[in-house]
């Protein structure tokens, strides 16, 4: 169920209606077969996968935390060998074997293995972290096994952020569903206006760049720089808003009913350095990596070579995890080495700003390295959007071309035409952008200008007013699946 459809619009007010009504000894029953209905009205059947995994990792938390020495350490690997086998199965399979018939045909062997024709589970990658990161947290001690059945089922199933996030972990989430949450009106006010807030990027800003950005990238040895570098800013701001609209739409609706779920983003283009972005881009995931292999592989308490392989091993996985294609293993390498040549490089560019006399001006200083991060990140972007390598490499070559061709009024139609969309609706994307970014910049400047509550009453139902009329008049028709979905 998308949280931009009609059925959600229904499902949402009920399911949080029957939570309150219900005693709090039902209340976790009521979650549950909600978020179990919520899953299967994408692919029913895979709710079968899903459930397995569950069973599995609730009996291994159990059996984990009664055993000792060798035994519960080979009980932690045959949880992750089900989970990791699961998600490899569905996503890694046919990845895997069209590299390894390619491979085949280059040495002229006779290569027999067939693909999978499986459509990949909704959200697989993200429960299945999710459970992860339960039965690794009992094992390290840090978690008791969850005796109830039903409220671990939960857990992993729990619908906001079933299928993208945010990842939680079972120290901050497990305990919230044995709390007894009474309806609070300020926390209810709270929790809608950040949902409004989410649907807002999603259906008004994401899927209105996303018709620009499919059409350029789609066939991109068509155009020249101008729309091909418009397309990719443009990839950025629908990437940030359609994920982060979900994270706020999943985190409003949780915090309604009383559950508290992490923070995922904070202002990500905001950021001075790629290792800056990182730590307010999906931090859930970022996190999640963090702590399960990035430090047990030694963090930076190794040598600067080792701590240069940890990185790039970190990044590639990162790659995989988003998608089984080159394109995001690139991806991957690229903000890996990003991070070893900021760390590698950082006290030569201080001393060349303090050269340059930089500065003496810290807010221009600040701007030049929020752009160079901006530009780095954009970089990274078209290979992550892009369908093959080859058109990132085309669209990396392409670039520098045909910027003399834009000026006057007849270089901005001519534009439009690549664009296929009227100079109103390309100036709209643009406006899209900047409403989101003046927020943004609200939210570090002046956070309390963002304080609705403490707004006249007048200017606070005008606001509300202003978005539900936005997102009636200007969303983009049609409704567009999540782009994290596919991961």
């Amino acid at each position: 169920m998308l949280f931009n459809s009609f059925a959600f619009a229904l499902f949402f007010p009920l399911v949080t209606a029957g939570y309150f009504l219900l005693p709090h000894r039902w209340r976790w029953f009521w979650l549950l077969a909600a978020s179990c209905y919520f899953y299967t009205y994408f692919i029913p059947i895979y709710f079968l996968i899903l459930a397995s995994t569950i069973v599995i990792d609730y009996f291994a938390g159990r059996l984990i935390e009664g055993s000792s020495g060798a035994q519960r350490k080979g009980w932690l690997i045959m949880s992750i060998v089900a989970n990791v086998g699961v998600l490899a199965a569905f996503k890694y399979f046919n990845f895997i074997n069209h590299n390894l018939e390619a491979l085949a045909q280059l040495i002229g062997w006779n290569y027999p293995i067939k693909y999978l024709s499986i459509a990949l589970p909704v959200g697989l990658s993200f429960h299945t972290f999710q459970a992860m990161s339960y039965t690794i947290e009992v094992y390290r001690g840090k978690q008791k096994a969850e005796r109830h059945f039903g409220i671990y089922a939960l857990y992993v199933m729990f619908y906001p952020q079933l299928v993208a996030g945010p990842i939680e972990r079972p120290q901050n989430l497990l305990h919230q569903f044995h709390a007894r949450h009474y309806f609070d009106y300020d926390r209810v006010a709270s929790g809608l206006r950040l949902m409004a807030w989410g649907l807002f990027k999603k259906m008004v800003v994401a899927d209105r760049l996303a018709r620009i950005v499919n059409l350029i990238y789609a066939t991109p040895g068509q155009f020249s720089g101008p729309p091909l570098t418009i397309a990719t800013v443009f990839f950025a701001f629908q990437i940030f808003c359609d994920f982060s609209g979900y994270s706020d739409i999943a985190i409003g609706s949780a915090r309604v009913m009383g559950f508290k779920l992490m923070t995922n983003f904070d202002r990500p283009y905001h950021a001075q350095s790629i290792a800056e972005f990182w730590r307010r881009w999906h931090i859930s995931l970022s996190t999640w990596f963090r702590d399960y292999l990035y430090i047990p592989l030694g963090g930076n308490r190794v040598s600067p070579a080792r701590w240069c392989a940890n990185m790039f091993v970190v990044f590639l996985v990162s790659g995989l995890w988003h998608g089984a294609n080159w394109t995001y293993v690139i991806w991957g390498a690229l903000h890996g080495g990003f991070l070893v040549f900021g760390a590698v490089t950082a006290k030569f560019r201080a001393r060349l700003a303090e050269g340059c006399g930089l500065r003496q001006f810290p807010s221009a200083h600040t701007v030049l390295r929020v752009l160079a991060t901006f530009t780095l990140v954009n970089l990274g972007w078209i290979f992550f959007r892009a369908s093959s390598v080859h058109d990132a490499w085309l669209i990396l070559t392409r670039l520098a071309t045909g910027w003399t061709d834009l000026g006057g009024v007849a270089g901005l139609r001519h534009l439009a035409i690549d664009l296929q969309s009227p100079l109103p609706d390309i100036a709209l994307c643009f406006a899209a952008i900047l409403t989101v970014e003046g927020v943004h910049c609200l939210q570090q400047f002046r956070p309390e200008k963002l304080h609705i509550t403490t707004w006249p009453w007048w200017l606070r139902w005008s606001t509300y007013y202003a978005v539900i009329c936005s997102l009636l008049l200007l969303a983009s028709s049609g409704t567009g699946q999540f782009i994290y979905f596919q991961f």
